[in-house]
């Protein structure tokens, strides 16, 4: 009964679709938050010990003094290379160890030598190398300021709100100034616009990972996954920091736009933990994207299958449901990748297993899916069904992996299955463990074409403080409340590593997580969560997903259609509009909505989704090349505008439309019932195509759209060459060998460059064994060209280019078979016969 009781709860609550408020805190309910929020700006008691400064080769190290207290704190200070500074700080001697957080940067980061310009009593400064630029230590009170020539580009307890609370569970707290900001980002996960809002008169932004049903929206309170990333952009500059900590945290911002110079204030709250913050000084946005990358890693480089659609629900119902929706597809000739299995396909949520009754014979179903080239996505969630018939939990308890309670016995709570205990993913044995449950003579019934999904990795505690995992909880030595948000990290670093270790370390990992943290985006994918079927939610994707980019996490997607409540149909089709041109396309709904798989819409419906997922796979090699310079250069997938058009004011708030890398600009159609959108085309000097019409648009210009229910605005930015597949299949493996044509959209001048990426599109072979294509594309002078862009191993292809469509403004007689089109400006050259591993140049005469 007790089982029955908890489920029923959770199905009401989700049912109700709203968030339960009262389950959540605010900073008024969160006593350390209260606490510190309450302290306002002025004198700060701490200043520094001039005397006790210690500089070596690597880092500079400073004790400050509590003048109300006499506790003493240990300053150290690191110039990085790549323009970074890092700034620690901790008790000198706290009375038991401060928790400082592990495996999110890849390694520690190399320094450059600090050398002392200058020093007196009132404090010293340090040349900080690049740029005329210093770090002004001040004695008292303590500040840091750095410094560029005469301008302050960021400042440290200017406020004077730096505080350790000593004697209290280790809370610590520190104020950042930013002259001349008004705009800062990121911070994600939250609901909110892509620019981060003053909090003065109301809630800080929470980052503390939490289930939350049904969220609200353009409100601060936390969701499933916390980056502690903050950017700050201007006209001359974006820079970054890092606040590089794991407990609950609350953030702060005012901003002070009335003088002549905007300035733009931050508070960073977090419950313990130490201050190990990182400033990232740009000065581009694509500086601070390899700065921060440097640190945590840049975004896995997922299999080329991943970035086709997938078809989800709560629950599909048995094998014969899957292959039914299977068929569905080819009846209505719609691609896709992958059908997933939600909680239900399991042995009473008994994760590893499947039910023997609705999944019978599992690698049955998988070889269908497999002969069609497709691929299916189980769920395995943390927390684990306490049942002595259960090999994992027996194998979880005999080898003392669980979590403890604060009494050292097993921590345990109400999820999906009942009542659970919960994994310790912050232990290498259990990860290592949990990573060799995936081999296929453990995990029964999987095959290679079987990948995860990980939920509920907060982690979900049903009746736990928060719907989570009471804080004095024990990892070892150390309070759930000190790692809190990384556990979802350390779930799915264990996961990939279980699916890459099953392959003898051959085939790359797909795993969706819903947690995450700084350095989630080594691992996997992140969708949105618990969404609903309202346009307010569509419209909220968007920012949500670019907010993610900003920080590292390019694979982001959002619930197509809604996770909650049913959408209608126009809802739906212009989800699917929307999701098709985002980073991970999944449609996916709640257990109790109506069957909504694209077919069950009506023919004109149908018809549309068709169109739009189509597109998609038309894409999927400029998709997948973005998602490689993603893996080696941390840029965002999709991005907002003005990380591409840094000085153009007017792209700084735009969040409902966006770029897919820097050649293509998406306006969704998020508004019910619309008859027209205006996008905004930025640069003075572009010119953007119509995709769907290559009608030519002048840049610097808010463009008037009419829509109807078939359309979604894309332009193509003009002096790009965008590749395609054109000739869509049933699945992306099923085009693997299939011709590419080259969108080739001049500039003004009547140039036109691009990239085209090409590899086996699962294995790592690409960097191990260095195979892979990787070429530049260039249209210059009537000519276009391809050459290598980097030397690799030739991987053999067999792909030709089949067409090429020049869009342009004058037709030119040409030696192979085309045909222009004078309406739409556009040259189409029929089946050129170039090897896509070739160099070659078509010369236009």
């Amino acid at each position: 009964m007790g089982l029955l009781s908890v489920v029923c709860v959770s199905l009401f609550f989700s049912s109700t679709f709203a968030v339960d408020r009262g389950n959540f805190k605010t900073c008024d309910q969160s006593a350390f938050c209260k606490r510190q929020r309450a302290l306002k700006p002025g004198q700060s008691p701490y200043r520094a010990l001039l005397e006790t400064l210690e500089l070596s080769d690597s880092r500079l190290t400073l004790q400050l003094i509590n003048d109300n207290n006499k506790v003493h704190l240990l300053l150290e200070l690191y110039r990085l290379q790549g323009n970074m500074t890092r700034v620690k700080i901790n008790e000198l001697k706290p009375l038991k160890p401060r928790f400082e957080v592990p495996d999110v940067l890849i390694a520690e980061p190399p320094t450059e030598p600090l050398s002392v310009l200058s020093k007196d009593d009132n404090g010293v400064v340090l040349s900080l190398g690049a740029e005329n630029q210093r770090l002004i230590v001040s004695a008292r009170p303590f500040r840091l300021d750095i410094m560029e020539g005469p301008e302050v580009l960021l400042s440290l307890n200017s406020r004077g709100l730096l505080a350790f609370e000593h004697l209290r569970l280790h809370k610590d707290t520190l104020d950042f100034s930013l002259p001349g900001v008004e705009h800062v980002y990121g911070i994600p996960e939250h609901a909110d616009d892509l620019k981060l809002k003053t909090t003065d008169g109301g809630d800080p932004y929470r980052l503390y990972n939490l289930d939350v049903f049904q969220y609200e929206l353009y409100n601060p309170m936390a969701l499933y996954g916390s980056i502690p990333v903050m950017l700050a952009h201007n006209t001359q500059r974006t820079m970054g920091i890092f606040w590089l900590n794991a407990a609950e945290t609350w953030v702060d911002i005012s901003s002070n736009t009335a003088g002549k110079k905007p300035q733009t204030d931050v508070r960073w709250i977090s419950e313990s933990g130490i201050i190990d913050v990182f400033i990232m000084l740009g000065p581009k946005p694509s500086k601070v994207f390899s700065q921060y990358a440097s640190l945590t890693g840049t975004q896995s480089f997922p299999p080329l299958a991943s970035l086709g659609y997938h078809q989800c629900r709560w629950n599909y119902n048995d094998q014969e449901d899957v292959k039914s929706v299977d068929q569905g597809f080819d009846q209505h000739d719609i691609p896709y990748d992958f059908i997933w299995l939600d909680i239900e396909h399991a042995d009473g949520k008994r994760y590893f297993t499947w039910d023997p009754h609705k999944f019978p014979q599992p690698k049955e179903m998988l070889q269908g899916l497999m002969d069609k080239r497709r691929k299916m996505v189980s769920i395995v969630d943390p927390h684990i069904r306490v049942d002595s018939g259960y090999k994992i939990h027996n194998e979880i308890t005999s080898k003392d992996f669980y979590v403890k309670n604060k009494d050292g016995k097993n921590y345990e709570g109400w999820c999906w299955p009942g009542n659970s205990g919960y994994p310790d993913f912050t232990k290498p044995e259990m990860r290592a463990w949990w990573a060799s449950m995936f081999a296929y003579d453990q995990y029964e019934g999987s095959m290679e074409n079987l990948f995860t999904w990980n939920d509920m990795n907060e982690p979900s505690v049903f009746n736990g403080p928060e719907v989570t995992m009471h804080k004095d909880a024990l990892h070892g030595k150390w309070e759930h409340r000190d790692i809190h948000n990384i556990y979802g990290l350390y779930v799915q670093m264990a996961t990939a590593e279980g699916q890459i270790q099953r392959s003898g370390g051959v085939e790359r990992p797909f795993v969706l997580t819903r947690a995450f943290f700084a350095g989630s985006q080594r691992y996997g994918a992140v969708w949105t969560g618990d969404n609903a079927a309202e346009w307010d939610h569509l419209k909220i994707s968007i920012p949500m997903c670019l907010s993610l980019g900003l920080v590292g996490v390019s694979f982001c997607g959002a619930d197509v259609g809604g996770f909650f409540k049913n959408p209608s149909t126009e809802l739906l089709v212009r989800w699917y509009q929307t999701g098709a041109y985002q980073p991970f396309f999944r449609a996916h709904a709640h257990l109790d909505t109506t069957r909504r798989e694209p077919w069950l819409f009506g023919p004109e419906n149908t018809a549309l989704i068709r169109e739009v997922i189509r597109q998609r796979y038309a894409l999927l090699p400029y998709w997948y090349q973005l998602f490689y310079q993603a893996h080696k250069t941390g840029m965002p997938v999709m991005r907002p505008l003005w990380v591409d058009y840094p000085k153009d004011t007017a792209t700084f708030t735009i969040d409902d439309e966006f770029l897919i890398g820097s050649d293509l600009l998406v306006h969704p159609v998020t508004e019910e019932g619309s008859r027209g959108v205006t996008a905004y085309l930025p640069g003075a000097e572009e010119v953007w195509y119509d995709v769907h019409t290559f009608q030519k648009h002048n840049g610097a210009q808010n463009l008037y759209i009419p829509v109807t229910l078939s359309s979604i605005p894309v332009f193509q930015r003009g002096g790009s060459i965008i590749p395609r597949k054109d000739r869509v299949r049933r699945s992306s493996t099923c085009m693997e060998n299939d011709p590419y044509t080259l969108y080739v959209a001049l500039s003004p001048k009547k140039f036109a460059e691009g990239e085209l990426y090409i590899d086996d599109g699962h294995s790592f072979n690409y960097d191990t064994k260095k195979e892979f294509i990787h070429r530049s594309l260039t249209f210059a002078n009537n000519a276009l060209t391809s050459r290598y862009l980097y030397s690799s191993v030739l991987y053999l292809s067999i792909v030709w280019h089949a067409n090429l469509l020049m869009i342009s403004q004058t037709g030119k007689e040409t030696p192979v078979d085309f045909e222009f089109d004078t309406s739409m400006s556009v040259l189409t050259l029929r089946k050129p016969g170039m090897n896509a591993g070739a160099d070659w140049t078509l010369l236009l005469q």
